[in-house]
């Protein structure tokens, strides 16, 4: 009895003193955190005032350069790769460590501005609020990223983990194919354990993404027999195209709108006797005259989904629905690349418990998983799958995302550096 007792107090012991050393540890993260702020504000004005609209090939390299320095510094193996075979800049890859967790961290280059965009510079609104163009979308991220490791390196916290980095240089107008644009991201997850994203979610600083819908692309081409419309409805006349694609929209809401967390929306329409469409410009026009059935139409459109499988569920209905012609017409339904979804899952709750404890233990409050119908697509969603637990949302937080209106919180910028910061050392005692 005298033995377990003093087991009982050892391990007793043993406990107290980890946490007081956690603490301390913890503390003294915040405080380096602190003390390189200015250095994370100074490299945030940097990048948001290079353009990098994902079609201006030369802003995107040059804001890769900038953060592949800054990562070099702390002595990462860094590298701008080459994206001529998805026809876009390219992407920065950084490489740290060997030991413990494998965690790869994401972020993107590119913002939504382009190069002859009036939206072009950094300027404080008042001393809690920013604007700039990708300022939360996402270089504050990336700033995020190389702040919270910048503390960890200072601290020798940094040699406990192994980290790669992947920002992406075409997020917001992705490179095709996927299979390429995407390749070095991919292999990044498959290497690791855990990912974490650094996009802005919902803007919302108490909630973190645990889930993203993924988004695809699909085109509906649709013929009729023309003729005068005087025929129209009668054998072997039939309906023509545009009632035909009538028909095919409504069934899809009517068989699929109910389903929760699918959205599907037609985005451009056009139909006639004789249509053009422009993929690149995403843009068409049409002639028909109003005494001649139709015998063209195209809708281009996209949809989300929360799993793969309810993608692919929902892929089969539409289906269906399209092979039911009206008489003396034909249909099409063709499904392009895209983003896929990515599920909810036990390890991205725990993952999302970690970071919430932390969040708390700063008084900073909880952090709750968002909604998944407020979270767009994202890349992390191309690694989810690979990881045993994936999180995003962690970056700067802000409003008017992908506006002229774009402004940035600041004061969420110490907060999740800190937060990050303190769960990669957590990560790597796990």
């Amino acid at each position: 009895m005298k033995f377990l007792s003093l087991f009982t107090l050892l391990a007793f012991t043993v406990q107290v003193t980890y946490a007081d050393d956690q603490k301390a540890i913890e503390t003294a993260i915040v405080a380096a955190v602190a003390t390189d702020l200015p250095l994370a504000l100074t490299s945030l004005e940097t990048a948001v005032n290079i353009n990098s609209g994902t079609m201006n090939f030369d802003g995107v390299k040059a804001v890769g350069a900038h953060f592949k320095a800054e990562l070099e510094a702390l002595g990462f193996i860094a590298s701008l790769t080459d994206g001529t075979p998805y026809d876009r800049a390219g992407h920065l890859t950084a490489s740290y460590g060997t030991r413990g967790p494998k965690i790869l961290m994401i972020g993107h280059l590119d913002t939504v501005f382009a190069k002859d965009d009036d939206f072009q510079r950094f300027h404080a609104i008042d001393d809690t609020h920013i604007a700039g163009p990708g300022i939360t979308d996402m270089k504050g991220g990336d700033v995020i990223i190389i702040a919270a490791l910048r503390a960890l390196k200072k601290l020798g916290l940094l040699d406990e983990v192994s980290i790669k980095i992947v920002m992406t240089g075409d997020e917001e107008r992705s490179g095709k194919p996927l299979t390429a644009s995407k390749k070095d991201l991919i292999d990044a997850a498959i290497w690791a354990d855990i990912a974490l994203g650094f996009e802005d979610g919902d803007g919302n600083i108490k909630t973190a993404v645990t889930s993203r819908r993924g988004s695809v692309d699909w085109t509906l081409d649709v013929t009729g027999r023309p003729a005068h419309s005087s025929q129209i409805f009668k054998e072997g006349y039939g309906y023509g195209a545009i009632f035909e694609g009538a028909r095919i929209l409504n069934s899809f809401r009517e068989q699929l709108s109910t389903v929760e967390n699918l959205t599907f929306n037609p985005g451009l329409i056009v139909g006639g006797t004789r249509i053009n469409y422009e993929h690149q410009e995403a843009s068409g026009d049409a002639f028909g005259k109003n005494n001649v059935i139709a015998k063209s139409l195209k809708i281009t459109g996209g949809i989300r989904a929360l799993s793969p499988e309810q993608l692919e569920n929902a892929k089969s209905v539409m289906q269906a629905i399209v092979a039911d012609s009206l008489a003396e017409t034909s249909a099409v339904l063709s499904f392009g690349e895209g983003y896929p979804p990515m599920a909810p899952t036990a390890g991205n709750a725990k993952l999302l418990a970690i970071y919430s404890d932390i969040s708390m233990g700063l008084g900073y409050g909880e952090v709750l998983a968002v909604n998944p119908r407020n979270a767009g697509a994202a890349d992390i969603a191309f690694a989810a799958d690979h990881v045993d637990m994936a999180m995003d949302g962690l970056g700067l937080m802000g409003d008017g995302g992908h506006t002229v209106n774009e402004v940035a919180d600041i004061t969420s910028l110490t907060k999740n550096i800190q937060k990050t910061a303190i769960l990669i050392y957590r990560l790597s005692k796990e």
